[in-house]
């Protein structure tokens, strides 16, 4: 049996992938590269939060992971709006599903291993929405009632209400199933993209 080239194979995944050490990138695969429009010298060494939208979101994001881990969960796995880091589409926002290993379940930032997938070819980002808009409509997608968004993203149920109406208004949504639905084919009363 031929030897596997584990490095060939990592840097040549179908997949974004990225080793982490406390939230920074110590490696990453050219799949990545290409999803964010940066080279790998760009990403190496980084943190993380270059390739979020802003650092509200990269710190709660953060804060979400680690209890869920901690709780026993063997990966994290969620949909979010992701920012690209350079290149034509520079700061452009987008749709992307990430699942996530740490190595030490007891400390979940020490290292791990992350997966990214772009979706925007079937789901573009449709509307300009603030960053909690864009953790509401992400966990909205999930399926999670207002409580169970409140609850996980440390907000109460009436603010979370007031977010899912302003996404409602601005996707043009005349119920809950149609703004997900909206969220969803990325289609909304603007096509511009959040900042």
């Amino acid at each position: 049996m031929d030897r596997i080239d584990y490095r060939l194979a990592f840097d040549l995944a179908p997949v974004g992938l990225a080793l982490s050490r406390q939230r920074t990138m110590v490696d990453c695969n050219r799949a990545l590269c290409e999803m964010f429009g940066a080279t790998r010298e760009q990403l190496v060494g980084q943190s993380f939060r270059i390739l979020y939208p802003s650092t509200d979101e990269y710190e709660r994001t953060g804060a979400r992971i680690e209890p869920i881990i901690k709780r026993g969960a063997s990966t994290y796995a969620d949909e979010r709006i992701m920012q690209r880091v350079d290149g034509r589409f520079k700061g452009e926002t987008f749709w992307c599903h990430v699942t996530g290993r740490a190595l030490d379940p007891a400390d979940p930032h020490a290292a791990g291993i992350w997966s990214f997938e772009d979706l925007s070819a079937r789901r573009p980002v449709g509307a300009a929405l603030t960053p909690r808009e864009r953790e509401v409509a992400a966990c909205l997608m999930d399926g999670l009632t207002s409580k169970e968004i409140g609850k996980q993203l440390g907000i109460s149920h009436r603010t979370v209400e007031i977010h899912r109406a302003r996404l409602m208004r601005k996707y043009q949504a005349h119920s809950t199933p149609d703004l997900v639905h909206r969220l969803l084919a990325g289609t909304g009363a603007s096509a511009v993209n959040a900042v």
